[in-house]
C-alpha cells in the first residue's frame, strides 16, 4: 500500500518539527471529524447502555435477593466482538475504513431506532427486546472499532499518534461523562417513557453519521484480499506475529486484563450506588461519570507526557494507582457500611479514571504503531476482539461475584475488592521498556 498523503512533513522533507504538528492538528479537517465520529458514538452507546443498565439494577431492586442483571447485559453487548471481530477486520484491510466507518455510522442509527420501539413496548417485550437492540449495538461497534483505529496511522504522522490518541481518547471519555450523566438523568425525568431518551439516540446517530463526511478517503491496505474460513478466527499470519512479538503479545494480554477489571467497575458503580448507597438513578450516574471525567485528563496527561514515545512507565504508574484506588472504593464502614460514600467515592473514582488513562494510552499506541502496516486492520481487530472477550468474561465474573455478595450477605463495595485481586499481577509483572515513536518515514 502507498503511504498515505501526509500534511506534517516538512516542505523540504526533512522531518516535523514538533511545534508545528498541534497547528496542522488542528487546521486538519478529518482529525476533527475522527474526534467528532467517535464522540457522538461513544456518547450514543453510553446513555442506551447506561439506561438498560440502571434498568436491570432497578429490576433487580424491586425483588430483593433477585440477580442483577448487568451481568448479562455486558454478556450480550460484548457477545458480537467476541464472534466477528475477524471478519469486521479483514473488512478493514481488505475495504477502505472511511467507507467502513460510515456504513457502520448508518448501521447506528437504525439500532437507535429500534431502541425506540424496545422501550416503547417495554411491557410486551420487557429486558428480552432491550437484549436484542443492545446486541445489534454490539455488532455496529464490532464493525466501526478496527476501521475507527486503524484509520488512524493512516491518516496521521507516527510521531503524532500519542497526541491524537490522547485528544480523541480524551474526548471519547467526555462523551462517556456526558452519556452516562444523561441517562440517569432521563430516567429520573421519564420514567415509564424511556422511548422518548431513545428519540434523542436517533438524532445523536444522525449527527455522528454526518460529521463523517469530512474524514479523508483512506485505499485497502490489502485490497486483493479473500475472505477465508480462517479469518473468522484468528488468521495465520496475525497469530505468527503475536507469537513471533512477544512483546505485542504481552501488550495485548495486559490490555485484556484492564478492560476485564473495567467491565466489571462499570457494574460494581451501578450497584454501589443504587444498592448499597441507595442513591437516586441520577446521582449513581454521577459515580460513572466521574470516571469518565478523570480518564479524559489521563488520556490527555499521557498523550503530553508521550512526547513522541512510548511511555511505558506511565502504564506502570497507571496500574499501581488503579490498584490504590480500588482499594479505596473496597473500604467499609461509615454510613450505608461504605467509608467514602458518594461524596468521597466521587474523587476517587476521578482519581481512578486518571490513573486508567495512563495506563491505557501507551499499550493502544504501542498495539497501533507497531502492527505491521499491512496487517493493521487485523492486529487492532484482535485488540479489540481480546478486550471484548475479556468484558464478555466480566459479565459472567460478575454475575459470580453478585451471587457471592448474595450468599454471605456482603456489601456491594467489596466488588471493587474482588477487582483489585484481578488487576494485581498487571501491576507486579508488566513491565515493558519504554520505546520511539520514530517511524521510516521520519527518517526519508
Amino acid at each position: 500500500m502507498d503511504a498515505p498523503s501526509n500534511p506534517y512533513e516538512s516542505p523540504t522533507g526533512g522531518g516535523t518539527a514538533d511545534s508545528m504538528i498541534s497547528a496542522h492538528l488542528a487546521g486538519d479537517p478529518s482529525f476533527w471529524a475522527t474526534t467528532a465520529t467517535q464522540f457522538f458514538g461513544a456518547f450514543n452507546d453510553n446513555i442506551f447502555k447506561q439506561l438498560l443498565l440502571l434498568v436491570a439494577v432497578n429490576q433487580a431492586l424491586k425483588s430483593s435477593g433477585s440477580a442483577d442483571y448487568q451481568g448479562l447485559a455486558m454478556v450480550v453487548f460484548a457477545a458480537p466482538f467476541v464472534l466477528f471481530a475477524g471478519p469486521t477486520g479483514f473488512l478493514a484491510d481488505k475495504y477502505s475504513k472511511t467507507s467502513i466507518i460510515r456504513i457502520s455510522k448508518v448501521l447506528e442509527i437504525v439500532a437507535m431506532a429500534l431502541g425506540v420501539v424496545a422501550f416503547y413496548w417495554y411491557d410486551q417485550l420487557g429486558m428480552f427486546g432491550l437484549m436484542a437492540v443492545l446486541a445489534f449495538m454490539g455488532f455496529q461497534s464490532t464493525l466501526f472499532a478496527p476501521a475507527k483505529y486503524g484509520i488512524l496511522p493512516e491518516l496521521f504522522h507516527g510521531r503524532d499518534l500519542p497526541k491524537v490518541n490522547g485528544v480523541f481518547l480524551m474526548t471519547t471519555f467526555l462523551a462517556i461523562i456526558f452519556g452516562t450523566v444523561l441517562a440517569g438523568v432521563l430516567l429520573d425525568a421519564l420514567p415509564g417513557n424511556l422511548w422518548i431518551a431513545s428519540l434523542v439516540c436517533v438524532a445523536v446517530a444522525v449527527v455522528g453519521t454526518l460529521t463523517t463526511l469530512p474524514i479523508r478517503h483512506t485505499g485497502g491496505s490489502t485490497p486483493d484480499a479473500r475472505f477465508t474460513v480462517q479469518a473468522i478466527g484468528i488468521p495465520k499470519k496475525t497469530r505468527e506475529l503475536f507469537m513471533q512479538d512477544h512483546s505485542i503479545l504481552k501488550a495485548l494480554l495486559a490490555s485484556c486484563m484492564f478492560w476485564l477489571c473495567a467491565g466489571i467497575v462499570q457494574q460494581a458503580v451501578n450497584s454501589l450506588g443504587k444498592v448499597q448507597l441507595e442513591l437516586s438513578d441520577t446521582e449513581t450516574s454521577w459515580l460513572g461519570g466521574a470516571i469518565g471525567l478523570g480518564i479524559g485528563v489521563g488520556c490527555m496527561l499521557a498523550g503530553v507526557l508521550s512526547s513522541g514515545k512510548i511511555e511505558f512507565r506511565l502504564v506502570q504508574i497507571g496500574a499501581w494507582g488503579i490498584l490504590f484506588c480500588l482499594a479505596l472504593m473496597a473500604t467499609p464502614g461509615g454510613q450505608h457500611g461504605h467509608m467514602l460514600g458518594l461524596w468521597g467515592s466521587l474523587p476517587v473514582l476521578v482519581l481512578l479514571g486518571i490513573f486508567t488513562g495512563m495506563f491505557s494510552v501507551p499499550i493502544q499506541v504501542y498495539l497501533q504503531a507497531k502492527a505491521p502496516e499491512d496487517q493493521k486492520g487485523q492486529v487492532i481487530a484482535e485488540m479489540s476482539r481480546a478486550n471484548w472477550l475479556a468484558i464478555f468474561f466480566s459479565g459472567f465474573l460478575y454475575s459470580v461475584f453478585d451471587q457471592v455478595l448474595i450468599w454471605g450477605d456482603l456489601s456491594r463495595c467489596y466488588l471493587f475488592g474482588f477487582t483489585l485481586i484481578i488487576m494485581l499481577p498487571v501491576a507486579l509483572f508488566y513491565h515493558p521498556h519504554s520505546e520511539s515513536l520514530e517511524s521510516d518515514k521520519d527518517t526519508q
